[in-house]
């Protein structure tokens, strides 16, 4: 699970769907485990996997109540995820240049 020795593999976390869909629910702050599972159709111990794979990154963080596991997103951890995708933007903005030239000379 990581890509090198300064800590879990994020891009690992964030590469499934039901994490990312995990990330948005928690994007609008601390939730009970309960509220999480409730949002999806499969079982508790699946998203209680889920949530084991964030909390692992470092993406999600748990804290108890009582009997009750609250989750809530840790963003500041998104940011290698982010200078990585930044590295891209040459590339894809030259792209796009180039796109709307050709399309201009085809009106």
């Amino acid at each position: 699970m990581h890509t090198h020795s300064d800590g879990p593999d994020i891009f690992h976390a964030i590469a499934d769907p039901t994490r990312r869909r995990i990330m948005e629910i928690l994007r609008d702050g601390e939730k009970p485990a309960g509220d999480i599972v409730d949002s999806f159709d499969v079982t508790f111990a699946a998203v209680s996997q889920h949530l084991k794979i964030l909390l692992d990154s470092g993406l999600v963080a748990r804290r108890s109540e009582g009997r009750r596991r609250l989750y809530s997103m840790r963003p500041e951890n998104l940011v290698g995820v982010h200078e990585w995708t930044e590295g891209f933007r040459d590339f894809w903005e030259g792209r796009l240049k180039r796109l709307t030239a050709y399309l201009d000379t085809e009106e």
